[in-house]
């Protein structure tokens, strides 16, 4: 009898135990493949922007033509052909999060994840000002969900792990994967929930150093900001960045709500057409400011910290915000993580000569945080990416004071973070209550 119970006894452990290894393997497997899309989408959107940087190299002109067909075709293929693959992409994953789990799959299937991929790199072809960070969000939120489907027992976990992979991938940083798990996709954060999500970023991470090595997309600026009279740069460039960012962001919530009127029906009944307009206006922002508006950012806001202002035209801080806002309310696939740190560059850039004298790799980085952070209402998310895409860590404390000074200036004009008031858009669209905030 003894020795029946006890083999009955370990049989079930041992189901047991299998299930929950089979669990963890999954995540493990779901961050090596969300490493290997981040990889992808970025190793497309490079060379997407070369190819529209080489036509543009060859009949600056080519813009005017290309942004408008281009933004119109992307709008066309995400309405007609990838249903919500528009716009950045964290606000779906959000919205997924909130809906009961087999009501998920028009937010973040492998469909939507491949239209999100095909759109995003198209866009940036046509020279959109967007992101793709936002884009692999959803991609590794689609991929972990669909993986999900073959766990031994349901597990809440996957969509988050794999949205938070996807940002770990994204910028090449790890913790600011897990910061945001916790601080904007899942406010009501489970703890047991936690070890899966780390091996998930763990693996995504992993696969990503593995193909690529080790970088950081900034460099390894050595900023440092000085105490005494250089700190009133903090405050000064915290506040005019958080207000900057808020009106971003209520713009785009404005858009996304639709606009009163006869304008705002007409966007709402000729999206493609509004699409191939602000592609014409992305265009002009490009002729009258240079080719640096176009893209995702990167290489401008780098070259503002290594070079100076000089790398870029003056005024890229306000064309840029124009492009990425024109790019944004069009609703064409693509983030504005990257975006939003070359305004915040750029807004720096064109301060400096009106602040005490700073170093001005410092002022850039306190830009990039102080704007980021009032687009995204996320200041402890952009501190940390700012912090581990630059690998300094002598501006963590003048980064922590920007982010919190541009949190509270963004919140005068923006009483609710931009991804969860579109999330809230979107779940409207699916006749669903959203939880009350606790």
């Amino acid at each position: 009898m003894k020795t029946r119970r006890y083999l009955a006894h370990f049989g079930l452990r041992s189901r047991l135990a299998r299930k929950r290894w089979t669990r963890h393997m999954l995540f493990l497997a779901g961050g090596i493949c969300v490493g290997l899309a981040a990889i992808a989408m970025a190793w497309l959107a490079d060379h997407a922007q070369h190819l529209f940087h080489a036509l543009l190299a060859r009949w600056p002109y080519a813009g005017l033509f290309v942004s408008p067909i281009g933004f119109g075709l992307c709008m066309w293929l995400a309405i007609a052909v990838f249903p919500n693959a528009q716009g950045s992409g964290i606000p779906q994953v959000i919205a997924a999060l909130r809906l009961p789990q087999q009501r998920r799959g028009p937010l973040v299937s492998l469909r939507v994840a491949l239209g999100k991929v095909v759109v995003m790199s198209l866009g940036l072809l046509a020279g959109a000002s967007t992101g793709r960070e936002g884009p692999t969000v959803q991609v590794g939120g689609a991929i972990m969900a669909a993986l999900g489907r073959f766990a031994p027992y349901r597990q809440p976990g996957f969509l988050l792990a794999g949205s938070a992979a996807g940002v770990a991938a994204a910028f090449n940083t790890p913790l600011a994967g897990i910061v945001f798990a916790i601080e904007e996709l899942s406010r009501s954060f489970e703890m047991r929930s936690l070890s899966l999500v780390i091996g998930a970023i763990v693996a995504a991470g992993l696969t990503s150093f593995a193909l690529l090595g080790e970088y950081h997309y900034f460099g390894s600026p050595s900023a440092v900001l000085p105490l005494g009279a250089a700190w009133v740069v903090v405050p000064v460039c915290a506040i005019l960045c958080g207000v900057l960012g808020g009106v971003f962001s209520r713009i785009l919530i404005r858009f996304a709500l639709g606009l009163p009127g006869r304008f705002g029906r007409a966007i709402k009944t000729h999206p493609v057409i509004f699409a191939a307009a602000c592609g014409l206006g992305v265009a002009l922002c490009g002729l009258a400011s240079g080719i640096h508006v176009y893209g995702t950012g990167y290489e401008q806001a780098r070259a503002i910290i290594d070079d100076g202002p000089a790398a870029v035209a003056h005024g890229f801080g306000a064309w840029k915000y124009a492009a990425t806002m024109l790019s944004a309310i069009s609703g064409i696939p693509g983030g504005i993580f990257a975006p939003s740190l070359a305004i915040g560059a750029g807004i720096a850039s064109d301060l400096a000569p009106l602040l005490p004298p700073v170093p001005l790799d410092a002022l850039v980085l306190i830009g990039m945080v102080s704007y980021l952070t009032g687009v995204v209402r996320a200041p402890i998310t952009a501190f940390v990416i700012t912090s581990e895409m630059t690998n300094n860590h002598a501006m963590v404390i003048p980064l922590m004071a920007a982010a919190l000074i541009a949190n509270g200036a963004s919140q005068l004009v923006l009483s609710e973070g931009l991804y969860h008031a579109l999330a809230r858009i979107t779940l409207a669209r699916f006749a669903v209550d959203e939880p009350k905030p606790s």
